[in-house]
Formats: C-alpha cells, sequence, structure tokens
C-alpha cells in the first residue's frame, strides 16, 4: 500500500502500549499495525505547515519567513522563562501568547536517557512525556502560566539536565531511577515564588513503547541526502521510527517535508 503527504508529528494514544498514528493525505495510517514489515520512505518535497507554500523548510515544519513572524515559534516557546504575556507584553502576537502561556503548566522529571526536567503544558500530559520517548515521568509543579514554569526549569536545571540523549533513548540504554527520591531532593531548589505550587501527588506514570528489540547502534535517516530509504520496521518510540538495521528516523524533524510511503 502507497500513502502519500506533508509528515507532522505522530498522534498518540497511551494504552497499554502506546499507539502511534501518522496522518498522511487520505489515511490515518497506524503503525503499531506495520511493525516488521518492509516501509519505503521517499522524499517528494517541501510544504510550509504555516502559509502553505512549496517553499523549503527552514526550522520547525515552517519555511524561513513563517519562522521568525508566527509567534507559536517564538523563542519564549523553547525558552518559557522568556514568556512575557503575565506582564502584558508583546513577543509577536499578544492575544495568542496570552492564550498559550497564562495557562496551567507543568514542570516535570522524565526518565528518558537519564532523569532530566522539563516544562510543558498541562493539556500536553502525557503526550509530551510519550513524544520524548520517556520511560517513566512524575509532575513536580504545577504553575498558573509558562514564564513560572520557565524559572523553575532554569533554577532545576543546574541540579539536572534538561537535555535527552536521543542515542541512549532509542537504545534503551537507561539507568534505573527512583523519580519520587529525586523529587523529594531537588524540592530544596525551587524559587521562593514557586514553591507553593509544588504537587505533593508521587504518580510516576509508566510507557510501553511498541518496539520488537531496540538496535545496538543508531544512526539517523537523512532524507534530504538520501532522498530514499527502505528498510525493516521494528518499533517507534518518542517521535522516531526504528528500523532493523539501527537506522533512525525523527518523524518530528521532518514536519513540512512531502513524502511518499510504501507498506510491503
Amino acid at each position: 500500500m502507497k500513502y502519500q503527504g506533508v509528515l507532522t508529528k505522530m498522534t498518540t494514544e497511551n494504552t497499554n502500549q502506546v499507539q502511534y498514528y501518522l496522518n498522511t493525505e487520505n489515511h490515518v495510517l497506524h503503525l503499531n499495525q506495520i511493525i516488521d514489515k518492509s516501509v519505503a520512505i521517499t522524499f517528494v518535497g517541501y510544504q510550509c505547515l504555516c502559509c502553505g507554500k512549496e517553499k523549503k523548510i527552514f526550522r520547525q515544519g515552517h519555511c524561513y519567513e513563517c519562522f521568525y513572524e508566527q509567534p507559536g515559534v517564538a523563542d519564549w516557546v523553547m525558552k518559557p522563562e522568556l514568556s512575557k504575556a503575565h506582564l502584558g507584553i508583546e513577543d509577536r502576537d499578544l492575544a495568542y501568547e496570552e492564550k498559550a502561556q497564562l495557562q496551567p503548566h507543568i514542570v516535570y522529571l522524565a526518565l528518558s536517557s537519564n532523569v532530566k526536567v522539563g516544562v510543558t503544558r498541562k493539556s500536553q500530559i502525557p503526550t509530551r512525556w510519550i513524544d520524548q520517548g520517556a520511560n517513566k515521568a512524575i509532575v513536580f509543579v504545577e504553575t498558573p502560566n509558562r514564564f513560572l514554569a520557565g524559572i523553575t526549569e532554569v533554577a532545576l536545571k543546574e541540579f539536572v539536565s534538561d537535555k535527552t540523549s536521543w542515542q541512549k533513548m532509542l537504545k534503551n540504554d537507561v539507568v534505573e531511577e527512583d523519580l519520587i527520591a529525586i523529587k523529594e531532593q531537588l524540592k530544596a531548589y525551587l524559587p521562593e515564588e514557586v514553591q507553593q505550587y509544588y504537587v505533593h501527588e508521587d504518580l510516576v506514570l509508566e510507557f510501553n513503547y511498541p518496539v520488537e528489540n531496540y538496535p545496538i547502534k543508531v544512526g539517523s535517516l537523512n532524507l534530504e541526502k538520501e532522498n530514499f530509504y527502505q528498510g525493516k520496521l521494528i518499533g517507534v518510540k518518542g517521535q522516531y521510527l526504528i528500523f532493523e538495521d539501527g537506522k533512525v528516523f525523527n518523524v518530528r524533524s521532518y514536519e513540512g517535508y512531502k513524502v511518499s510511503i510504501e507498506i510491503a
């Protein structure tokens, strides 16, 4: 079967095993059902997820112009501590920024390659953890806006990483850690204005990914250089397709790329 469409990040469903779906032009491809099958991916072209024009993708599914104009890809998205909507200060579009920033946010600890601290909107739990390929995660604080979550992350990353090693995550080279104990240790480093938002409940969520076996070595598939790739799909974790030969394909990195996918 052959499918064609513009890549966007895979949607997920957290059941006993995480379910993955890839949207194409006319179908929703349920990836769990094609594990163990041969998958061919052909690079066809570009289509900006914002303006819809067939222009080269610059970053995050956007062409160059849209990336530097649209509010959804401004600096505060990657650096929450730069949020200013709580002060009524506009970055690119105050109405958009108020809606996005002035809502409950979670600061969390997740175990994907190592223990990491991160920030996400409360509405994105547990999707955010699945997208990062976390084996397990726990809520640390729940703040009323993005800025407070951002300054919390800045304070905590002095003591714990805010990065994931994608290679270790995809090889499942993860050392077991006690997230509850680490959360308790880090509590002392919360900024004063955030301490009231500490979440006392110690619920650890764990995730089971559809991976037949984890590769010993991994190498990233560069679709622009290779244009065509074919391999046996053996798993999906985070936003990556994992193939039998150790090649991995980061769907999120190729948002806005037009591809043809053939399942044998």
